[in-house]
């Protein structure tokens, strides 16, 4: 059994209407979630496969970090799905520099975190101070080196170009085999 708490504003979502979403994860999770609308706070119990329940917590906290439910839901898909959090404000000096830096993340437009989840290939969400990314190691790898490239200050084009290396590179790898469901490959 785990607990995890999410933002208050977030605990409709993991409910969904009339409990819905929260029916879907306990079943496709095999988890039970016993939720404290007044905290924030979820326990996450496993009653089934215990290796599906290790992913419930997961799916709970990247709702919280404002995931969709669909998306937060990919990490039951294989072992190779990662949820990964970055924190923003642990890269700034003050509020100001906070919102700095979060607005270069989102990009103008929402074009940065666009091209970050686009070109990776990964789920890429910014809420509140941090910045949220589901996907294979290769992929989570790719976003979370382009986030610190932009938090250390890196112009947005050197960052784009690494991106498209990157994606250039997970391509090719993808053209040299081929990947089943299963996780086998084949040249």
């Amino acid at each position: 059994m785990k607990h995890v708490t999410i933002p208050e504003d977030r605990i409709g979502v993991l409910i969904g209407e009339g409990g819905e979403t929260m029916r879907k994860i306990e079943s496709e999770a095999e988890v039970r979630l016993d939720i404290d609308s007044e905290t924030g706070s979820v326990r996450v119990e496993s009653v089934g496969d215990p290796i599906l329940g290790l992913k419930g917590p997961d799916i709970v906290k990247a709702i919280g970090r404002g995931f969709a439910p669909e998306e937060a839901l990919r990490l039951l898909e294989d072992d190779m799905q990662l949820f990964e959090i970055v924190d923003i404000d642990a890269a700034t000096r003050n509020k100001k520099d906070l919102r700095r830096k979060k607005g270069r993340l989102i990009g103008e437009s929402g074009r940065t975190r666009e091209l970050m989840a686009e070109l990776s290939g990964a789920d890429v969400v910014i809420y509140g101070s941090t910045l949220g990314i589901i996907g294979a190691p290769e992929q989570v790898d790719a976003v979370r080196s382009a986030a610190e490239m932009i938090l250390d200050g890196a112009p947005h084009g050197a960052v784009y170009s690494f991106l498209e290396r990157r994606h250039n590179e997970m391509q090719s790898n993808d053209i040299e085999y081929h990947q089943f469901p299963d996780g086998s490959r084949s040249a």
